[in-house]
């Protein structure tokens, strides 16, 4: 099943956020105990299931190695990205540096974008809802050409 919707919640002094059930069970993987956690774009966050993070490693590794962008993006994005855990109440613990590189406050938007999740500042998600929300029709057709 495809991630969808969007859940408003807020991190708390620990850096520490709750995943909807709801969202959790999106990811159809039995017994989820672990995400990976990883920069976005747009500054924002992805989280994966274990399962989806191979998959995109995959996909990933099968980019020409021999191009100095995709040479930058795997260090950039690996360096960063982690494996967090699920705590007894549902929560994961966002590492400090990619609280910094979201730019995340206490208020965020949690997002299901088909086969992962994204984690937004509130204020950044509704600035990018303002700038490319009235665009939706032309990207659904440029999408689907």
């Amino acid at each position: 099943m495809a991630l969808a919707g969007t859940y408003a919640r807020s991190l708390d002094d620990k850096q520490r956020l709750a995943i909807p059930k709801q969202l959790s069970d999106q990811f159809g993987e039995v017994e989820l105990r672990s995400f990976c956690i990883a920069p976005g774009t747009q500054r924002s966050l992805s989280i994966y299931s274990p399962t989806g993070f191979e998959r995109l490693a995959r996909k990933i590794s099968r980019q020409s190695s021999n191009r100095v962008e995709v040479q930058n993006y795997k260090r950039l994005f690996y360096a960063r990205a982690e494996k967090v855990e699920l705590d007894a109440q549902g929560r994961i613990r966002i590492p400090e540096r990619l609280v910094k590189f979201a730019g995340l406050q206490r208020d965020v938007v949690l997002l299901g974008v088909h086969d992962h999740a994204e984690v937004w500042d509130s204020v950044l998600w509704e600035t990018f809802l303002n700038q490319h929300g009235p665009g939706f029709d032309d990207m659904a057709a440029q999408a689907f050409e």
